[in-house]
């Protein structure tokens, strides 16, 4: 059980667009100088990790949330909504870095993503955000290896093996049921593609 609370904190779903980002700017064949990519890193590490951190610990402070893990629905509607608009505005900042687009654009997709997981609630669904955030670098991984012709496999062999054992983490913790598992890892994949569509038609 220490294991799989272990591989759910490691792998936090606030982790991932950091993540999703440091592969983009170490993947990508596009070229920047270092100064750029430590500036969009610190950007992302910031928007993404440190300001949901400081918003969940004001939340439990005023006991709007009991834990990190939002585990009711009710407790995950605020903090969904401003990660909506925190993923969309990202999207717009690195957009107007040209050769970033790609990235904003994934960025737009997580926007998208966490949009139709609070849709969900209406239908009592809490979809994995822990898989929506695996899903997501995966749909973007094979993203990049479809935009600039490059061989992903191994990496994509890799992070679906982590999206399995976050999946088995998130079950053998009760905090999931299989369906949530699977709607939170197509949400993610799915979200990524649609927003890639969308960038390839402007």
């Amino acid at each position: 059980m220490f294991f799989y609370k272990l591989i759910s904190y490691v792998l936090h779903p606030l982790l991932f667009s950091f993540l999703g980002t440091f592969l983009y700017l170490y993947l990508s064949p596009e070229h920047m100088v270092k100064q750029q990519e430590y500036i969009i890193l610190l950007i992302v590490f910031v928007s993404t990790y440190i300001i949901p951190v400081l918003l969940l610990t004001l939340l439990k402070k005023v006991n709007l949330i009991e834990d990190y893990q939002l585990r009711t629905i009710e407790e995950r509607k605020f903090p969904i909504l401003f990660f909506i608009i925190l993923s969309f505005l990202i999207g717009r900042t690195l957009l107007h870095i040209r050769i970033v687009d790609l990235l904003a654009f994934s960025f737009f997709g997580i926007a998208l993503a966490l949009s139709l997981t609070y849709l969900f609630f209406a239908l009592r669904i809490k979809s994995s955000l822990h898989m929506l955030g695996i899903g997501g670098i995966i749909g973007f991984v094979m993203i990049m290896s479809f935009e600039y012709q490059l061989n992903f496999n191994a990496l994509l062999a890799s992070l679906f093996l982590v999206a399995g054992l976050i999946g088995v983490a998130r079950l053998s913790l009760n905090a999931h049921r299989p369906g949530e598992i699977y709607v939170g890892f197509l949400v993610g994949v799915l979200a990524q593609w649609i927003s890639y569509e969308v960038y390839t038609m402007i």
